[in-house]
C-alpha cells in the first residue's frame, strides 16, 4: 500500500491491523497491481461478467424492501451492539493481504461512496429494486493489498442459521466489479435490521443470496477447501450453486 493510501486511512481512523509495507515484484509494481492484472485478463475473457446491470431512476424505488432469511440475528452481541447503533461494530480485512485493517462504521461512511438503484433477484422469486451506497469493495481490497496467492474474497456475517455461521464467497471478477459495494444505507436511510445492519455486501451480477448480511469480516483466500463445507457458502453447502449470476 503506497504512502497516500495509508495516510488516507489513517487519516479516518481506520486500524492499520498488520505491520504496513509495500511489496514490489522484480518490475517494482506492487502485488496488488499483479492481481489487479489477472482482473484486466480476465475482463477479456469474461466479458459478459464485468457489464454492468441495469441501474434505476428513484421513481422506480419499491415502497417496501422485504427481509429475507435472517432478519435480526438472535446472538446476544448483536443485540447489543444494535442497541448502542452500532458504535463497537468493527469489519475486519484480512486472510492473503500485506496490510490487515479493521474498519468502525464512522470509517466506512468516510470512505470515497457510491450510489447505485439495482433489482435485487431472490432465488425465491421476489424481486425489488432499491438505492444502496456504500464504499466499493476493491477500494478496501486495494488498500489491503491483495497478495498474489490470493484467489476468492469470503465474507464472515454476525448471522447462523440451524447453528452454523453465515457465509459467502466470490471470486476476483466480482470482487472488482464497480457495482460491487459495502452497502450501509438503503434508500437514503441507514441500512434496517432486517435487510443486514449495519452492513451487507452488494454483489448486483449474482442472486441474492450471494449478498451477505450482517458483515463482519472480508477474507481473502486461495481456496474455498476448508472453509464451511468447502462450497463456498452457507447456502452452496446445502446445495445452492456457487455462481449465482444473473
Amino acid at each position: 500500500m503506497s504512502l497516500h493510501r495509508r495516510d488516507i486511512l489513517l487519516a479516518m481512523g481506520v486500524t492499520l491491523v498488520g505491520a504496513c509495507s509495500k511489496v514490489a515484484d522484480s518490475g517494482g509494481s506492487t502485488v496488488f497491481d499483479t492481481a489487479e492484472d489477472l482482473h484486466r485478463k480476465a475482463q477479456r475473457l469474461f466479458q459478459s461478467r464485468t457489464a454492468l446491470v441495469k441501474e434505476y431512476s428513484p421513481e422506480d424505488i419499491s415502497p417496501f424492501f422485504r427481509g429475507n432469511g435472517t432478519t435480526r440475528p438472535a446472538e446476544a452481541s448483536y443485540a447489543l451492539s444494535a442497541a448502542n447503533g452500532f458504535a463497537d461494530w468493527r469489519l475486519t480485512v484480512g486472510g492473503l493481504v500485506d496490510n490487515p485493517l479493521a474498519f468502525s462504521i464512522e470509517n466506512i461512511r468516510r470512505l470515497p461512496q457510491r450510489t447505485q438503484i439495482t433489482r435485487h433477484d431472490c432465488v425465491e422469486g421476489w424481486s425489488a429494486i432499491g438505492q444502496w451506497t456504500g464504499p466499493q469493495l476493491s477500494l478496501v481490497l486495494d488498500a489491503a493489498g491483495l497478495q498474489d496467492s490470493a484467489r476468492f474474497i469470503v465474507f464472515r456475517c454476525a448471522d447462523e442459521l440451524n447453528g452454523n455461521a453465515y457465509y459467502e464467497s466470490i471470486d476476483l471478477l466480482d470482487a472488482y466489479h464497480p457495482q460491487t459495494i459495502i452497502a450501509h444505507q438503503l434508500n437514503g436511510e441507514p441500512l434496517p435490521i432486517r435487510n443486514g445492519a449495519p452492513l451487507r455486501m452488494r454483489i448486483e451480477r449474482q442472486l441474492g443470496y450471494k449478498h451477505a448480511k450482517y458483515l463482519t469480516g472480508i477474507e481473502a483466500v486461495a481456496s474455498l477447501d476448508g472453509i464451511g463445507g468447502g462450497e463456498g457458502g452457507y447456502w452452496e453447502d446445502r446445495g445452492y450453486q456457487w455462481y449465482a449470476g444473473i
